[in-house]
C-alpha cells in the first residue's frame, strides 16, 4: 500500500508542479524533477511517514524497475528517429558531431581536473580526474526527448540532435572504458588491455546485434495481427522483453559479455521503424501510453538527487569546474564539428546547448567507478552534484535553444482562438 501511495503522490506532485511552472515557461521535465525533490528524502520524506513521499533513498531504489522500463521506452523512441531515408541527409553529420563533441568534452575536463589535481597536491587524484573526464561525455536522452515532445519541436536541429544524443551512449561507453582502465592501472600498476579495449567493443557489438534480432522478430510478429491495439500491445511487450534481456551478463574466460540497455532498445526501435510500415502510427499511440510512465520516471529521478553533496566544499568547487568545463567542451565541440560538416548557422550556434543535460548514463558510470574504492565516492558525489544542476537547468536551456533555432514554434493565433472558443462553450463547472 505504501508503494502505491508513494507512486500516486509522486505523479500528482509532478502534475501540480507543471501548473506552477507554466507561468514561468519552464519545461515539464524541470517541474517533475523539482516535484521529485519536494517528495524526496530531503523534504516531505523527512516527516518519516511511510507512503507520504519517499522517506529514504532505499524507498526510492525500490522503484528502480520503473526507471529501467522508462529508459527502455525512451531509447526505443529515439531509435525510431533513425529512419534510413532521413539518415541519408544527416547520418554523416550526426556521426562526426556525436564523436567530436563527446571527445572534446572529455579532453577539456581531463585537462582542467588534472590541473586541479597537481595544484591541490592530491585532493583530487589523476585517476579521479580522467574518470570524471570520461563521465563528461554522457548526455541524458530522456530530458532532451521530453522537451522535444512537449513542445512538438520539429526542424533541422531536432533531426540532428536525437541521433547525436543516441550516439553519445556508444561513444561514452568506449571513452569511459578506456579512461577507467587507465585509472585502475594507475592504482594497481597493471594495464589490462582486454578490459580497456575489448570489453566495451564487445558490449556495443552485442547490444546492436541483440537489438537487431529483436527488432526483426517484432516486425514479423506484428504481421500476425490486424488490430492496431494488439500491435501496440505487442510493441510494448517487446520493449519490456528487450529491457529485461539487456540486463544479462556472461563471462567467457577473461572476456565479459554484457549489454547496454539504451543501445539494445535504441536498435530495437531503429530496426522496427525501418521494417514496419505501421511504425509511425504505433509510435504515436505508444507515446500516449508512456506519458505517465515518463512523468513518474522524472519525479523518481528528482527524488534520487542527493542534496547532501552541498555540504562538502571540495565537491562543490570541483563540481563547478566540472560543470563549466564540460559545458564549454560540449558547446564548442558541437559548434566546431557542425561547421566542419557544413551545418546551418543556427545549428552551429545552438546545438551544443541542447547537449548539456546529464543523468542516467553518467550515474551508471559512477557505479562502475566504485571499484576505485574511496576514490570512487568522490567521483560519485561530484557527478551527483553536476547531475542535480544539469537536470534542473538543462531542459530550460534546451527549450530556449530549440526556440531560437526555430524548431519550437509559438502557438498561432488561430489555434489559440479555436481553443478559447471550445473553452467558452463549456459549462462553468467543467472549465474549472
Amino acid at each position: 500500500m505504501n508503494i502505491l501511495l508513494s507512486l500516486s503522490i509522486a505523479i500528482l506532485a509532478g502534475l501540480l508542479m507543471t501548473r506552477l511552472a507554466k507561468p514561468l515557461r519552464l519545461p515539464s521535465v524541470t517541474a517533475y524533477l523539482v516535484a521529485g525533490i519536494l517528495v524526496g528524502p530531503y523534504c516531505l520524506g523527512r516527516l518519516g511517514i511511510d507512503g507520504l513521499g519517499f522517506t529514504s533513498y532505499e524507498n526510492v531504489e525500490q522503484l528502480s524497475l520503473i526507471s529501467q522500463v522508462a529508459l527502455g521506452f525512451i531509447a526505443f523512441s529515439i531509435g525510431n528517429e533513425f529512419r534510413l531515408d532521413e539518415l541519408k541527409h544527416t547520418g554523416r553529420q550526426a556521426l562526426i558531431i556525436g564523436v567530436f563533441q563527446a571527445v572534446c568534452a572529455a579532453v577539456l575536463v581531463d585537462i582542467a581536473l588534472i590541473a586541479i589535481s597537481l595544484a591541490t597536491h592530491g585532493k583530487l587524484t589523476i585517476a579521479q580526474a580522467i574518470t570524471l573526464g570520461a563521465i563528461a561525455t554522457a548526455t541524458a536522452p530522456a530530458a532532451t526527448l521530453m522537451v522535444v515532445r512537449q513542445y512538438k519541436a520539429k526542424g533541422p536541429l531536432v533531426d540532428l540532435l536525437l541521433p547525436i544524443v543516441a550516439l553519445d551512449d556508444a561513444v561514452g561507453l568506449v571513452v569511459f572504458a578506456v579512461s577507467f582502465g587507465i585509472a585502475k592501472a594507475l592504482g594497481s600498476g597493471q594495464f589490462d588491455m582486454i578490459s580497456i579495449l575489448l570489453d566495451p567493443l564487445i558490449e556495443i557489438v552485442c547490444s546492436l546485434a541483440l537489438g537487431t534480432v529483436l527488432g526483426w522478430l517484432l516486425t514479423q510478429l506484428e504481421k500476425l495481427f490486424n488490430s492496431n491495439t494488439n500491435r501496440l500491445n505487442m510493441t510494448i511487450a517487446f520493449v519490456l522483453l528487450t529491457a529485461s534481456l539487456s540486463m544479462l551478463k556472461f563471462q567467457i574466460g577473461a572476456v565479459s559479455i554484457g549489454f547496454s540497455s539504451l543501445l539494445v532498445c535504441m536498435m530495437l526501435g531503429t530496426v522496427f521503424c525501418n521494417l514496419c510500415p505501421l511504425s509511425e502510427d504505433l509510435m504515436e499511440k505508444a507515446d500516449r501510453w508512456t506519458s505517465p510512465l515518463f512523468a513518474l520516471f522524472f519525479v523518481v529521478s528528482g527524488s534520487e538527487l542527493e542534496l547532501g553533496v552541498f555540504r562538502d566544499g571540495t565537491v562543490v568547487l570541483i563540481g563547478l569546474v566540472y560543470i563549466v568545463v564540460r559545458s564549454l567542451g560540449k558547446y564548442f565541440g558541437a559548434s566546431v564539428s557542425s561547421k566542419m560538416t557544413h551545418c546551418s548557422d543556427k545549428i552551429c550556434r545552438y546545438l551544443g546547448i541542447t547537449l548539456l543535460p546529464q543523468a542516467g548514463v553518467a550515474l551508471g558510470m559512477c557505479i562502475t567507478a566504485k571499484q576505485l574504492g574511496a576514490e570512487g565516492d568522490l567521483i560519485r558525489n561530484i557527478t551527483l552534484f553536476a547531475v542535480l544542476v544539469y537536470e534542473l537547468i538543462g531542459p530550460m536551456l534546451t527549450k530556449q535553444a530549440l526556440t531560437k533555432a526555430g524548431d519550437i514554434q509559438p502557438m498561432s493565433d488561430e489555434v489559440k482562438n479555436r481553443r478559447q472558443i471550445k473553452l467558452d462553450a463549456l459549462p462553468e463547472n467543467r472549465r474549472r
